[in-house]
């Protein structure tokens, strides 16, 4: 009987929190959306691996909305968002689930830093909490390392990983982002402080993705990261606007997963003729839903959160 009332209670918190959230949208006219979850093209990220229907032509399951959203605004619809499952092959344990549920939104006419406000404001009318908010950019979370993060070279990153004693039994062949990535885990958001909402911005060019680069010192991807409750919560961007720039990221995306031993994947084509008729300025943001939820319910799996965790399929 408790674990019955324990899963009503879940329920009824995750239909409270999407009801908050389609209302924290209607009252500044962001429109929600539906988009297909199958499609011929996958996910290019060295770092996502995409589940493939095993049809004679393979299609993929959507790791994010994302490109079918961008094809919408080269279509007129304005700031929209979308709440939906989305599907990780690979991905599981404390903080992960293969299927789990995503919000995504875009704004027209946002930056990143508007945008990173934005995200504060929904988590703070959602969760009826008011954490603070910290901004610190990823050369100064790296700070306390000594090191810049975006200069640093592959060896001065393999003596520190090595100095903080941190264990690479099974990581295999590792690049430039691999060693980066491995000191954000393992040192620097450890040190974040669990009960503030803490963005990261401003990452390496090699970690840009979708992000528009901005010419500064050196350059940057406008592009940030959420962490809350020791949880990384949601990545976004200024949005990259230029199709051949794209293309040339996700071909390069796939050499690196051919140098890694992993699948290339075909190229969404109609994304990027959309692109290259045009993308307005705007900046978009994937949240994880259910880890949002264990942070305000306290949960420490996502397990915990989910009717039907994959331990239950």
């Amino acid at each position: 009987m408790t674990g019955a009332v324990r899963l009503i209670d879940k329920i009824k918190l995750r239909a409270e929190i999407l009801e908050r959230i389609r209302h924290y949208f209607a009252e500044s006219n962001v429109l929600e959306v539906t988009t297909p979850v199958l499609s011929f093209a996958g996910n290019t990220d060295p770092f996502i691996d995409s589940f493939k229907t095993s049809s004679t032509t393979p299609q993929y399951l959507h790791t994010s909305p994302e490109f079918f959203m961008k094809r919408l605004l080269t279509k007129g619809c304005g700031s929209i968002y979308q709440v939906c499952n989305v599907f990780r092959e690979g991905e599981a344990g404390r903080f992960h689930n293969p299927e789990f549920s995503m919000l995504e939104w875009y704004r027209l006419d946002y930056d990143y830093q508007q945008l990173m406000d934005d995200v504060a404001a929904l988590i703070r009318n959602v969760s009826d909490k008011s954490p603070e908010v910290v901004k610190i950019s990823y050369q100064d979370a790296f700070k306390s390392l000594g090191i810049n993060p975006h200069v640093a070279t592959e060896s001065q990153l393999a003596d520190l990983t090595e100095r903080q004693g941190i264990s690479l039994q099974g990581m295999g062949k590792m690049s430039r982002d691999d060693w980066l990535n491995l000191l954000m885990s393992h040192v620097t958001e450890p040190g974040f402080d669990k009960e503030k909402l803490t963005f990261v911005f401003d990452y390496p060019v090699s970690q840009a993705s979708l992000a528009k680069v901005r010419k500064d010192k050196y350059p940057l991807a406008e592009r940030f990261e959420l962490y809350w409750g020791g949880i990384e919560l949601a990545n976004g961007f200024t949005e990259l606007l230029d199709a051949d720039e794209q293309r040339w990221r996700f071909n390069h995306d796939n050499q690196r997963r051919l140098k890694a031993g992993l699948e290339e994947v075909p190229v969404d084509e109609k994304f990027l003729d959309a692109l290259a008729r045009g993308l307005p300025a705007c900046s978009g943001v994937a949240l994880g839903l259910d880890r949002l939820l264990m942070v305000i319910c306290g949960a420490t799996s996502i397990d915990q959160v989910m009717s039907f965790p994959q331990s239950e399929v």
